[in-house]
């Protein structure tokens, strides 16, 4: 049987650049087994499912692969998805409403001059920080010194907005950049916290990256190993949250803009919000631009759905 799927790049204004997205549009009826093959056969960091929604007030449920498993919520496939549903609706919403398993997720869908351009998520979950580990530690995880690792404003630490990272800020653009996983300190490290991604920033942005807050990178297990996630959508709202949390004096909106995938040639840009009253987080957001680049239909074996 034959589905149709579009893909398109995450938070960039041009193709070949940001997170390449698969988005399968037909997926009504395919098995869990199924949707986990086609994603594996994108081999991308992730891959989306469209189906009808279980609460018709909500515009679909979403179901999200990486090429290992299904998650239960994550960034640039959001953003991705409503891109992809909006561009194709006959008049684009100004809003989407996806069901999720990490709960209920709504993208703004971002336009100019009435075309569609992007979108912007809001995240599912309030900010939960769990376990911390050392500097030594987590700079092992990147092959880099606890003097690398920044500890003055939080130590690394295990911070969600509906999908969970060890987030560590490191001290220089020069660190950031020399940074490779190390498989062993992987195992080691992240085992003992229940996760397996790493996601780590710096404020030291040289002036020929300005106007951008911060820099960051993010390395996760691949199809054959440890890789790199050119722009991460639910790690870098976690990140901005935990910024924000941690600043007491801070009230109103927190606005960033986060640079990632430069390093590895896939420059991207995501622009996050978080708003903050009292003292507590009331919502985290993040969003950019989307760029269309395939459309198809791909063959699914007979019994596969």
């Amino acid at each position: 049987m034959q589905r149709r799927y579009i893909t398109v790049d995450v938070f960039t204004d041009r193709a070949f650049g940001g997170n390449p997205l698969g988005v399968v549009l037909d997926a009504e009826g395919l098995s869990t087994e199924a949707m986990q093959a086609i994603a594996t056969e994108f081999n991308y960091s992730e891959t989306t499912f469209v189906l009808p929604p279980q609460d018709k007030a909500n515009d679909a449920q979403v179901r999200i692969f990486t090429v290992r498993s299904e998650i239960p919520f994550a960034g640039h496939p959001n953003v991705g998805t409503a891109f992809v549903l909006a561009s194709r609706a006959a008049k684009a919403p100004a809003r989407l409403r996806f069901e999720e398993k990490a709960g209920l997720v709504p993208v703004e869908i971002l336009s100019d001059g009435g075309r569609v351009i992007g979108a912007e998520l809001t995240a599912p979950q309030a900010l939960q920080r769990t376990n911390e580990v050392s500097a030594a530690a987590a700079a092992a995880c990147l092959s880099l010194t606890a003097a690398d690792v920044k500890t003055d404003r939080h130590a690394p630490q295990v911070v969600s907005v509906g999908l969970p990272f060890l987030v560590v800020e490191i001290a220089s653009r020069e660190a950031l950049r020399r940074a490779r996983p190390d498989a062993a300190a992987f195992a080691r490290t992240l085992a003992e916290i229940g996760r397996d991604v790493v996601y780590f920033y710096t404020g030291d942005v040289p002036a020929s990256e300005q106007p951008l807050d911060l820099q960051a990178r993010m390395f996760h297990p691949g199809a054959s190993g440890l890789s790199e996630d050119p722009a991460t959508g639910s790690a870098t709202a976690a990140c901005a949250a935990l910024l924000a949390d941690i600043d007491p004096a801070r009230d109103g909106e927190l606005r960033l803009r986060i640079g990632l995938g430069v390093d590895m040639g896939r420059p991207s840009l995501l622009l996050t919000r978080v708003r903050k009253q009292a003292g507590a987080i009331n919502s985290v957001h993040v969003g950019g631009g989307c760029v269309k680049m395939m459309e198809g239909t791909l063959n699914v074996p007979g019994g596969a759905g």
